[in-house]
């Protein structure tokens, strides 16, 4: 079929749910659920803007489109990102999305390409020749070629017919390893581009699942970088391991300094593990743990994202790997860290971990290419989230500050790999973008992204964490906060982001990531507001200009929620805070009104009226008769020269506790995202007999709440069933001796007002 739409349906997808939906490549295409029916809507409408909007993503009749993911706002806006193939080849840099409003009418398109396919497929040098010069591109020991693979190469905007080839085997270090795709020009036989597979923490350096029957405890962990902390680990026995069933049961082994054979995952007999010192093997295998958790929960916590993968499951971590490893890598499925220079110096420090593992975020969400400025972009994005990470784990030990690799001590003298408050400072890195950008290790081309973060978020000039300079005669910037700076981020990475943004891109300049950045700013903070000024200087200031229009100059402000959503029950109420700010000009009376209110519902605002700069707040208030719902509320803000809007979505739950009916105990709470509570009333039950416990769990809609039962023993609390769904709804059963126990409900994304209800025997 000529220009079709293969559906997730017809695509063999499965589909889990977070803050976006993930449609994920399946091998089973039987066990693949439907999707959610927002999902649905939003590719049939995709589908239908293709049709009539074909110019917008540069399709050709002899084009094929494949769902990616599907990411549905709160708002209802919508984004849907599709691989492309051309009559039948793969189109490498062929990635969009389709972007659409919350009605579901076509807004526009984020496109690679910079006009419509039109080459033929008929390649001049034969596949044996490409494989010839990629074998001749591999620096080290070859264990395998793989076939090459005709394809259309248009990571430059415009295609080309090319050869591919995976050259697998050790790099010239004879320990990492190495999977090089070597791309070749099928007209001139030129090697026109190159990559590896594995992505490494230095340039150029010379899984099981646990048993659902086994107790998630929390353990005591002494590790190297990041001081004493806490490891969920697994009981099982008298014994522990290193596997975390809270975060997709994601292990940690020792590779017991060898580069192949197993792994054998870390167990100990009391949980307390390492000894804070390298010469316990235990030690380095915690900081990896530490940092594997810390990074799942960021992403869960900070961006709604569920893991690494979208889709809950954890990440193994291999500690001890070769022997004088000066190195770590991400492999597409699995953390890898080497001992260091004389095995004395593991690379499992925290933002190495989050570096690392945030190449698998950008793999599967944008897919930036690993070469030029789009694998700048990434590395920068690793480089970025994994400072992110360190901030997030708040350790004394080891304190967020803006540089990468600053513990591992990599070259013996006491400096980090790479400053993201100046790049340059390592000797190599690009800290203002210039022609030759391009051209550099992608570890260097991060410089530019990485210049750009810190000024975003902390400002030029003298910071507490260094002086971050300007490029040329660049104005001043004045920083708005990393909370704001890594959520405009993420937005543009996972909503707009292409395999092929670059920083400057004159042929397809919405194709960048100044532009993208904008629109993911002018997506949560509103267009021309103080966060989207900040973004258009922060990028100057790196000398990464662009096309986007100036802001008026005339008195204009913008309004903002948070939180952005609540539920409660019928007869109950919630509030929000309605920030305005100054976006142009001077301040104004700003007077606030709401609407899209459910029958029975009333909004109230204290004050009334603000001047722009200040907050009020919103108290929406529920009667008993009010129907059960969620309800995009619209706050207006009315001033003298403009009127601005932001949306809070209220969900009003089903009265009586939903399905949560007929048990022996009812306990109800509320909880904000990220918290717990213990029920009964924070305190615990016995039980004299052994039997079956039953529990359900009816959270607010729009939330991600999950339930877990534990149970006392000798070394304290530990978990003996759970319901993790992805959802607001939990039940479990579980079969137990007599004992004392109690129910943990956890909101891991979302707040509201919960039902519990739980037989004991």
């Amino acid at each position: 079929m000529r220009g079709s739409l293969r559906t997730p349906a017809l695509a063999g997808v499965a589909i889990t749910l977070a803050a976006a939906t993930v449609l994920a490549a399946s091998t089973s295409a039987s066990a693949d659920p439907p999707p959610s029916p927002a999902d649905a809507a939003a590719v049939a409408r995709a589908e239908q803007a293709i049709e009539r909007h074909r110019d917008a993503i540069r399709g050709a009749g002899q084009d094929d489109y494949k769902v990616q993911t599907v990411r549905v706002d709160a708002d209802g806006t919508s984004h849907v990102r599709y691989h492309r193939t051309y009559r039948g080849l793969r189109v490498r840099g062929g990635d969009f999305v389709v972007h659409l409003r919350p009605d579901g009418a076509f807004a526009d398109a984020s496109v690679g390409l910079t006009e419509a396919l039109t080459l033929g497929t008929s390649p001049k040098v034969s596949a044996a020749t490409a494989a010839g010069k990629a074998k001749s591109a591999f620096t080290g020991k070859i264990t395998g070629v793989g076939d090459p693979e005709l394809f259309v190469d248009a990571s430059s905007g415009q295609g080309r017919l090319a050869w591919e080839t995976v050259v697998s085997g050790w790099a010239a270090d004879g320990q990492t390893p190495s999977r090089l795709h070597v791309i070749v020009d099928a007209g001139s036989g030129e090697v026109t581009d190159s990559y590896d597979e594995i992505r490494s923490a230095v340039e150029g350096a010379t899984t099981a699942t646990a048993s659902t029957s086994n107790a998630l405890v929390d353990g005591t962990g002494n590790s190297i970088y990041s001081g004493t902390v806490t490891i969920s680990t697994t009981q099982s026995g008298s014994s522990y391991s290193m596997v975390d069933p809270d975060r997709g049961n994601g292990r940690t082994c020792d590779m017991n300094n060898r580069t192949s054979g197993t792994c054998s995952t870390f167990t100990d007999p009391d949980n307390t593990w390492g000894t804070g010192s390298n010469g316990n093997r235990q030690s380095a295998g915690v900081d990896a743990h530490h940092g594997a958790a810390k990074t799942f929960d960021y992403f869960k916590n900070v961006h709604g994202r569920n893991g690494i993968f979208g889709n809950g499951s954890g990440v193994p971590s291999r500690v001890h790997y070769g022997s004088n490893y000066v190195n770590a890598f991400w492999d597409g499925s699995q953390m890898t860290y080497g001992d260091g220079s004389g095995n004395s110096r593991p690379l499992v420090a925290i933002d190495v971990a989050g570096h690392e593992m945030s190449h698998g975020v950008t793999e599967n969400t944008a897919g930036l290419v690993y070469s030029g400025e789009s694998g700048g972009l990434n590395e920068a994005t690793s480089d970025i989230f994994g400072n992110m990470v360190e901030f997030y784990a708040n350790s004394s030990a080891d304190p967020g500050d803006y540089q990468v690799g600053e513990k591992i001590d990599i070259r013996g003298n006491g400096t980090p790999l790479r400053y993201m408050y100046d790049p340059a400072l390592d000797g190599s890195s690009h800290s203002c973008w210039s022609t030759r950008t391009a051209s550099v290790d992608v570890h260097y081309s991060s410089g530019v992204g990485n210049h750009f973060f810190f000024d975003l978020a902390e400002g030029t000039g003298a910071t507490p964490y260094g002086t971050s300079p300007v490029c040329g005669s660049a104005p001043a910037v004045t920083g708005i906060g990393r909370e704001k700076a890594e959520k405009i981020w993420f937005r543009a990475l996972d909503a707009y982001f292409t395999s092929s943004t670059r920083y400057v891109n004159s042929g397809n300049p919405a194709n960048t990531a100044r532009a993208y950045t904008l629109r993911a700013a002018t997506d949560l903070y509103g267009s021309c507001s103080t966060e989207y000024r900040t973004v258009q200087a922060a990028w100057t200031a790196v000398n990464v200009a662009g096309s986007d229009a100036p802001c008026s100059s005339g008195n204009d402000f913008s309004v903002s929620v948070s939180p952005t959503s609540a539920s409660t029950a019928p007869g109950g109420s919630v509030t929000t805070t309605v920030s305005t700010q100054v976006t142009g000009g001077s301040a104004q009376t700003v007077a606030l009104s709401a609407a899209g209110l459910p029958s029975g519902a009333t909004a109230s605002f204290d004050p009334s009226s603000v001047q722009a700069g200040g907050t009020a707040r919103l108290t929406v208030a529920t009667a008993a008769s009010t129907p059960a719902g969620t309800y995009p509320v619209t706050v207006t803000g009315t001033g003298a020269t403009a009127t601005r809007t932001a949306t809070f979505t209220l969900t009003v739950n089903g009265p009586g506790g939903g399905a949560c009916q007929g048990f022996e105990t009812t306990k109800t709470g509320t909880l904000s995202s990220g918290a717990s509570q213990y029920q009964p009333d924070g305190g615990s039950f016995q039980t004299t007999v052994s039997g079956a416990h039953r529990a359900c769990l009816d959270g607010p809609n729009g939330t991600d709440f999950d339930l877990y039962l534990q149970k006392r023993g000798t070394f304290g609390w530990s978990t003996v069933a759970r319901s993790t769904s992805t959802g607001p709804d939990e039940s479990l059963t579980y079969n137990g001796t007599a004992g004392t126990y109690r129910y943990r409900v956890h909101s891991y994304s979302g707040s509201g007002d919960y039902t519990l209800g739980y037989d004991a025997p």
